[in-house]
């Protein structure tokens, strides 16, 4: 399965994480969970799948959302109000 180029953008505790708001990846993960999979072991993320909402191309998604070259995605954890 051919890579595809991934921009991500991090929020919140992500950012702080990954040390950058935004970036480009080479994968070949096929769906948002299994994109999100990696990042998780590569970068120590602690949040699962479950705790965060999902855009892709800048609409709400399932994690199985299918990945195409050039997509968009976007992890939004949970914000902490006050």
């Amino acid at each position: 399965m051919p890579a595809k180029t991934i921009k991500i953008q991090y929020f919140a505790v992500l950012r702080e994480l990954r040390g950058c708001s935004e970036e480009s990846v080479q994968t070949v993960a096929s769906t948002a969970v299994e994109l999100y999979r990696e990042l998780q072991a590569e970068h120590g993320f602690q949040l699962d799948p479950d705790a965060l909402r999902l855009a892709v191309n800048d609409e709400l998604r399932d994690w199985d959302t299918p990945l195409n070259d050039n997509d968009s995605v976007v992890f939004i954890p949970p914000i902490a109000g006050g």
